[in-house]
């Protein structure tokens, strides 16, 4: 999708159509998630922070977050894309890979497919979407992002590394900044630089990454679309306005975070058995902790219960805190473990009632429709 959340905030209110529309944080703390390409003019981009965006364009329209908003909207594209074919991977609320190669007979060759969802998510939602069509996810990836907004890219097989080799190194995917600092070392500015290096010589300097790389910068990629993937962890983190340091505000926002986390571990129905405290001091030094926990659990008491103890291990409480997570991996489904786990521990089984309840409640009435008692003040847990 084309600036997904600045553009769904324009669709939701027209008189903002053809203006520099900016989604993200708070003015202190907070970074971009996405801004209208009329906003990108002026050098706001995705992850800059939100100070920097208010002063490159102090006329901006400065908007935060909604989420559930979004959620709905990809619901909706996501309906349009499985129209066409099953196999649909996701990568984020906005961005899937699709195997189309079984669709063929049915809506006729890829570019007419790729034509057809664009028309069908402007005309019915009221969006443009960008497509890169090639043989492998990794080229047709970077071509979606080739022409954007509402751009169609086609990379015909066979000449994926004449596509490549030109664009600059930064639109490789694995070649994080630390890379693309050692292999600037080496001359290499475009993808086509990187492909002309002597393998080994990669190999040597850069492990098993470095022949990824190589391939990657060939276009050959064999990964096969996978559809309904896994998660591999649900959490959540907030940057916070200023820093902390009282002892007992850390733990009213764990409480907080702990409750957000484990809502969305029961929308999503799994269980998580490993609990990671994530804190980020004021010297933007992070620490993360993590334990494996014996039972599986998505409720907040629980998770809570262990973060306390993880938080033991870090410095918060006498080095300032700018941000502070909480994330469950190691997740399973709750349906296989609501039966066999607690078979004797009504106690478990009633709080899970219970939080089902909380959550039937909240969905209707509001999330702070009920909640616990410390968090009734609580403007971090309301936001």
């Amino acid at each position: 999708m084309d600036a997904f959340f600045a553009s769904v905030e324009v669709l939701d209110n027209p008189s903002l159509q053809g203006k520099p529309v900016v989604v993200g944080g708070d003015a202190n703390r907070g970074v971009v998630a996405a801004a209208s390409y009329e906003a990108r003019k002026f050098g706001i981009h995705s992850a800059l922070a939100m100070a920097i965006a208010i002063r490159r364009c102090p006329h901006g329209i400065f908007l935060p977050p909604r989420i559930s908003r979004y959620r709905e909207i990809s619901k909706e594209i996501f309906t349009i894309f499985q129209s066409y074919t099953p196999l649909v991977e996701p990568i984020s609320l906005d961005e899937a890979f699709l195997d189309v190669t079984g669709s063929f007979r049915l809506f006729g060759p890829a570019e007419e497919i790729a034509a057809a969802i664009k028309k069908q998510v402007t005309e019915g939602i009221g969006l443009t979407v960008s497509a890169g069509i090639a043989s492998s996810k990794l080229v047709a990836k970077i071509a979606s992002d080739f022409d954007k907004p509402d751009g169609l890219t086609i990379v015909p097989a066979g000449q994926e590394q004449s596509f490549l080799a030109p664009l600059p190194i930064t639109r490789l995917w694995g070649a994080g900044k630390a890379t693309r600092e050692a292999l600037s070392l080496l001359g290499v500015k475009t993808i086509g630089d990187l492909s002309r290096l002597p393998p080994d010589l990669l190999q040597r300097k850069f492990g098993k990454h470095g022949m990824s790389l190589y391939q990657a910068s060939l276009g050959i990629d064999d990964r096969e679309v996978t559809p309904g993937r896994e998660m591999k962890s649900i959490g959540h983190e907030e940057t916070f306005s200023a820093d902390l340091t009282d002892p007992g505000q850390i733990h009213r926002e764990l409480l907080a975070l702990s409750d957000k986390v484990a809502r969305r571990m029961r929308r999503y129905g799994v269980l998580g058995r490993c609990v990671t405290l994530k804190v980020k001091y004021n010297d933007f030094h992070l620490a993360t902790r993590s334990k494996t926990i014996g039972q599986p659990t998505d409720d907040s008491k629980e998770i809570f219960r262990h973060v306390i103890r993880l938080l033991e291990k870090t410095k918060a409480g006498t080095t300032p805190v700018r941000l502070l997570g909480i994330s469950l991996s190691h997740l399973h489904m709750e349906s296989k473990f609501q039966t066999s786990l607690f078979p004797d521990k009504t106690d478990r089984l009633k709080q899970m009632l219970v939080n089902k309840a909380v959550d039937a409640i909240n969905e209707k009435f509001g999330i702070t429709a009920i909640l616990k008692g410390r968090l009734l003040d609580d403007e971090a847990y309301r936001s």
